[in-house]
């Protein structure tokens, strides 16, 4: 089942060295000369933390010692995912020139994407850790969850990245219309408000697989293990959704040259 894409995903991650290398001179290019690096990001999202928190977490009513825990690390989380997908979408677009000169790999360029972006992210999770220094956890027998619930999500963000990024090679106009649904995926996401608010329309949440994949490493954090439910949605979407990208990458991976 799917040979060539199998094959094709099996030479990217034996080419680890060249991804992750190639992940980290974009960063180093995007931030040459400052002083700082990607930390200015971590700064950025620390101050939206703290305004937004200040700001929605009094016009909600909000306890701030639950509340910027649980918008913080939602806003993390949901960066990454935003990251890798918006990212996604234009992973080949933009790696055209080796794709058109040399004989690589091509699922090589969609890693390049997820590595990138967990190397930033790994910069901004010093927000997290600030959040749960100074208001701690619930409970922390549930942080060991947190391992399985990262790597279930950054499969599926990875998944959907490679879906709009093949497609988004054949149909440029497509990275726009991901980017605006995800804008408004992040209103129905429960980010800025805390889930318990949407309990007289609570099939927002139950609809929304963004709302499973944020439980799924916030939960543990915060001192709440995900529920069986959750898991399990999870590793379906996962499993069904690297399915789904391999026969997309089995299908287009020889066109892909001839659309970029």
């Amino acid at each position: 089942m799917f040979p060539t894409a199998l094959r094709d995903l099996s030479a990217s991650l034996a080419a680890w060295r060249l991804w992750s290398l190639l992940g980290w001179l974009e960063i180093r290019q995007r931030y040459a000369r400052s002083q700082l690096g990607p930390f200015w990001l971590t700064i950025s999202m620390g101050v939206i933390v703290g305004t937004i928190g200040l700001v929605y977490g009094t016009l909600f009513g909000q306890d701030m010692e639950n509340y910027l825990p649980m918008l913080g690390i939602g806003l993390v989380f949901w960066s990454l995912l935003v990251s890798i997908i918006n990212e996604g979408c234009t992973a080949y677009i933009s790696s055209s020139g080796y794709i058109r000169q040399t004989s690589t790999p091509k699922l090589l360029f969609m890693l390049q994407v997820g590595w990138r972006n967990i190397l930033i992210f790994m910069h901004n999770f010093l927000i997290v850790i600030v959040l749960l220094t100074v208001f701690g956890s619930k409970d922390w027998a549930t942080f060991p969850l947190f391992i399985p619930g990262l790597m279930l999500f950054i499969l599926n963000a990875l998944w959907m990245g490679q879906v709009v990024g093949i497609i988004s090679a054949r149909f440029r106009d497509l990275p726009q219309i991901v980017a605006s649904l995800l804008q408004v995926a992040f209103y129905v996401t429960p980010i800025l408000f805390p889930p318990g608010m949407l309990d007289r329309h609570r099939w927002v949440l139950d609809y929304n697989p963004f709302a499973y994949l944020l439980d799924l490493v916030r939960e543990p954090l915060i001192g709440h293990a995900p529920s069986l439910a959750t898991w399990m949605i999870g590793g379906t979407m996962a499993a069904t959704g690297w399915l789904l990208a391999l026969a997309l990458t089995e299908r287009c991976l020889k066109r892909i040259p001839y659309w970029i």
